[in-house]
């Protein structure tokens, strides 16, 4: 047991050693914390000198290059591409349209919480009818970067800005600065070189194809009318949405569905060697939301609206010209297309004079000319039944040799008697979707009564954000059993700003309705009594 004794004795010995080294390490901790605490002090005056004495343009290539360093160490082991993307091609004499659109897709993706600087751009988009609209853009200032990631990939963007300065040729008599030369700007698209199909082949396309949504719901839609061989357009600003028209919830999700299809088939349509266009027949009733289901789509698809009145077109090239000069990306309106073809010539008016009356031969003569002149007068009668507008004429530019003319196109014909159409219109495959915008129902209803009564903001219950109401079964019931149209709902919901008053004057309207077709049927029902009667 003479072992216990050692041991504490040697324990003991090795105490008063231990102390002496636990005051170097606690020492050494003090000097780091201080060098530690002088070092960010020396730092954060570092930083504030800088920005008060650094130009913005050094600042700026610091940062960058802190980023790029950071990149490096951080993806040491991966080899990394980047893209880039001029603002300006042909040494700056045409304006590269891939930059506009990562610019404009960039501002989606901006958080500007994230970033101490930022920049405000102001943007035109040139339409493909001539006009213009402005937007404003979020921009990244140069030097600065932002990620993105699609498909599980990340992507850098970093906004780069060379050049500018004097190149010692300023001056001359007037005194300008033609020497002065302007920054450079560009887009770096950096990403790991194992992603590059993905980068050039799927993401590059995507944000192009993203920022041309964006375009769209941003431009200024117009409505464009037809006088003899042109067109001439307006602002239009229809409030028609697919959220406030009134029609079956069903059918109006098959026709957004449709669009969104139409959107995306560009390939498609191209692979099985269709044109890229879609036709609606819109039918029913007047006054059942033909035309809002028109401005709706326009304002969807933001696609401009081109409403095209025959009675101003005399000849089959007139329309040829007139449908060609339609650009891309449009809608193309022919409303009650049943009363626009007439097969009986009046009598009278079937002679090469009268014909030679109707038709100013000089509005033929822009094509005449291309061909070495207009033919003599009295051929010209002889040939203008072959020449004067047709249904056959219309129809080769919806599906003959005219109709690829253009692409991404939509083709809407609205009637109010289906039955009176001529049947080569209604050919299967000659319009795509056959829509019957029939009378006011009960899903239609609620759609109206949410718009009406939310919009007047004079809600004195909750009935209509919970879709409930006392009338509501009552009105159900009736508007089951009578004919009444859109158009004629919301005449009376807008008679009174009172939920109250509105809904009781519907319901009286409703009743008369339902009265006056029992009256209607009674009277049918004596009539077949009577003729049964005189038969006997």
């Amino acid at each position: 047991m003479d072992h216990l004794p050692l041991a504490a004795a040697a324990s003991a010995a090795s105490a008063p050693a231990a102390g002496p080294q636990q005051g170097r390490v606690l020492d050494a901790y003090k000097k780091a914390l201080a060098t530690a605490a002088s070092v960010a002090a020396y730092a954060v005056l570092a930083r504030s000198m800088a920005r008060e004495l650094l130009p913005d343009e050094l600042r700026a290539a610091a940062r960058w290059g802190a980023a790029f360093v950071r990149a490096r160490l951080g993806a040491a082991e991966k080899e990394r591409h980047t893209v880039v993307i001029r603002r300006q091609l042909d040494g700056g004499y045409n304006e590269n349209q891939l930059f506009e659109a990562a610019r404009a897709y960039l501002a989606t993706k901006i958080d500007p919480r994230a970033l101490r600087r930022l920049s405000l751009a102001r943007s035109r988009c040139k339409e493909a009818d001539g006009s213009s609209s402005w937007t404003t853009l979020l921009c990244l200032e140069p030097g600065d970067s932002t990620t993105d990631v699609f498909d599980g990939v990340e992507f850098r963007w970093t906004s780069m800005e060379t050049g500018g300065g004097d190149d010692g040729k300023r001056g001359g008599k007037g005194g300008g600065d033609r020497g002065h030369r302007a920054p450079r700007e560009s887009l770096e698209l950096s990403f790991d070189a194992e992603h590059t199909d993905t980068a050039l082949e799927r993401y590059i396309p995507f944000v192009m194809a993203t920022a041309e949504q964006l375009q769209r719901r941003e431009r200024v839609l117009r409505i464009f009318m037809n006088e003899v061989r042109s067109w001439h357009g307006f602002n239009h600003h229809h409030p028609a949405t697919f959220d406030t028209i009134a029609m079956d919830p069903d059918l109006k999700k098959s026709i957004v569905d449709d669009l969104d299809r139409f959107l995306k088939r560009k390939e498609y349509y191209r692979r099985i060697g269709k044109a890229w266009k879609r036709g609606y027949l819109l039918h029913g009733p007047p006054g059942t939301g033909k035309s809002s289901l028109v401005a709706a789509m326009a304002n969807y698809l933001r696609f401009n609206l081109y409403d095209l009145d025959l009675s101003e077109v005399r000849v089959n090239a007139a329309l040829q010209r007139l449908l060609i000069s339609m650009p891309n990306k449009s809608i193309l309106v022919i409303e009650d297309i049943d009363c626009c073809f007439d097969a009986k010539p009046r009598e009278g008016h079937n002679t090469a004079a009268a014909l030679e009356q109707a038709v100013d031969f000089d509005y033929l003569s822009d094509s005449d000319d291309d061909i070495g002149g207009a033919p003599p007068k009295a051929h010209r009668a002889g040939d203008l039944q072959q020449q004067k507008l047709t249904l056959s004429g219309l129809l080769n530019f919806i599906d003959g040799l005219w109709s690829t003319s253009g692409e991404e196109r939509v083709i809407v014909f609205t009637t109010n008697y289906k039955d009176r159409l001529d049947a080569a219109l209604l050919r299967p495959g000659r319009m795509d979707m056959h829509i019957y915008m029939g009378y006011c129902g009960w899903e239609a209803f609620k759609t109206l009564a949410h718009n009406y009564f939310l919009a007047f903001k004079t809600l004195a219950h909750n009935y209509f954000l919970i879709g409930d109401h006392l009338l509501f079964p009552e009105i159900q019931e009736l508007i089951s059993g009578v004919e009444a149209t859109p158009a004629e709902v919301s005449e009376m919901l807008l008679r009174s700003e009172d939920v109250d008053a509105a809904l009781r004057g519907l319901v009286e309207f409703l009743r008369e309705r339902t009265r006056r077709r029992a009256r209607q049927e009674a009277e049918i029902k004596n009539e077949l009594v009577a003729e049964e009667g005189n038969a006997a």
